[in-house]
């Protein structure tokens, strides 16, 4: 064979395997192209899913699943640093949490986030609640507490267990809830608040400190007399200081307490000091030893945050948190200007304003808005409420 024709073949050879180079990678140029076609499907057909059934996949950490409201339309979007709210939804109280959360967002422009946080069989009318009334614009995060986090922790003794409702215990939970939240507010249920909810968010808590309370000594609103339990504005009202494991602890029994029905937490020092861990330590020691004053007449979750946070808690301004008037005689107590001019009401006490006879139940009813399922309605004894 000529050197002509050597290099003539050589020369149609490499043709030939550059063609098959390019064709190789243009095969893999599109088996790239339809791997990227098909994970996009993919994805897609994943939000499709979630959008259909939010509920299949879990947004937390189990024992906990929680899931996050639409987006806001632009023009209801509100600016500025997020404020977490911790709200529980008791199934026989929404009427109440739906109150209280109207208010919060009717009197502030703030960038409000409700993480509210109730049980398995509540999740469906709280989700009617919120998407067939006005609040269908509010941010929220619907958050499920599983009660056997609770095991070991609260009394075995039948006559006691009436008292226990496992959502009062979720406020010791916070850092769980909203994970990278530095601070957030824990509201009662049973409140009304009046002012701008950025003011009690803005409160300023010394340094060390991973919460701020009212002070059970700090106004009028505290000099409640309960019936059976005598004053309780101190820590005896509520620790059994005959214990021993609360005598190696040194509080002086007549300290003033607080209420813990409004919180302002710094959820960073709250996981620095290891604060839920704490509280439930002393929740399994009562348990076992019983350690709560016999004539407790209030919510048995205030005992151990009394203890973990003896002298070590930032104080709310009074205005912010004027409470007890679900007491008997409230009426008497306040007068309507002073009322009016409070931030933030609390109907602690027996006499809810959505239930039996109550004072001040017009203001309750202002920020009221109707279920849509027509499951709750607010009861009154008393002549002249519809």
């Amino acid at each position: 064979m000529s050197v002509s024709r050597r290099l003539t073949r050589r020369a149609a050879d490499d043709d030939a395997m550059s063609l098959r180079r390019v064709n190789v990678a243009i095969l893999v140029l599109l088996a790239v192209a339809f791997l990227i076609i098909v994970q996009r499907n993919l994805l897609n057909l994943n939000d499709f899913l979630r959008s259909e059934n939010p509920d299949a996949v879990p947004g937390m950490i189990l024992p906990f699943e929680s899931e996050f409201s639409p987006e806001l339309r632009p023009d209801l979007v509100r600016t500025g640093e997020m404020i977490p709210v911790v709200i529980t939804a008791a199934e026989e109280r929404l009427g109440a949490v739906v109150a209280a959360m109207n208010s919060v967002y009717q009197n502030s422009k703030a960038n409000i986030v409700f993480n509210i946080v109730t049980m398995n069989d509540t999740v469906d009318h709280l989700k009617v609640w919120m998407t067939k009334t006005k609040l269908n614009n509010v941010k929220h995060k619907i958050i499920i507490f599983e009660p056997q986090l609770l095991n070991g922790k609260i009394t075995k003794n039948p006559q006691k267990l009436d008292s226990v409702k496992p959502l009062t215990f979720a406020r010791f939970y916070m850092p769980v809830f909203i994970p990278d939240a530095e601070k957030a507010i824990y509201l009662d249920d049973d409140i009304i608040v009046q002012g701008d909810i950025q003011e009690l968010f803005d409160t300023s808590l010394k340094s060390g400190h991973a919460a701020a309370f009212s002070d059970d000594c700090d106004s009028a609103s505290a000099k409640g007399i309960v019936r059976g339990a005598g004053n309780q504005n101190n820590y005896i009202g509520f620790l059994d200081f005959k214990k021993e494991a609360i005598k190696k602890l040194g509080m002086r029994a007549n300290t003033c307490s607080f209420n813990p029905g409004v919180i302002v937490a710094n959820l960073t020092e709250w996981k620095r000091q290891n604060i839920t861990n704490q509280l439930e330590h002393w929740m399994e020691l009562n348990a076992q030893e019983d350690l709560y004053s016999k004539t407790l007449a209030e919510s048995i979750t205030t005992p151990p945050l009394l203890i973990v946070f003896y002298k070590h808690h930032s104080s709310i301004d009074p205005m912010w948190h004027v409470r007890h008037l679900g007491a008997t005689g409230a009426g008497n107590r306040y007068s309507p200007q002073f009322v009016k001019a409070a931030k933030l009401l609390h109907w602690n006490g027996h006499y809810k304003p959505w239930s039996r006879t109550s004072s001040f139940t017009e203001v309750w009813d202002k920020w009221y808005i109707q279920d849509p399922m027509r499951k709750f309605h607010p009861v009154r004894k008393h002549a002249g409420d519809k």
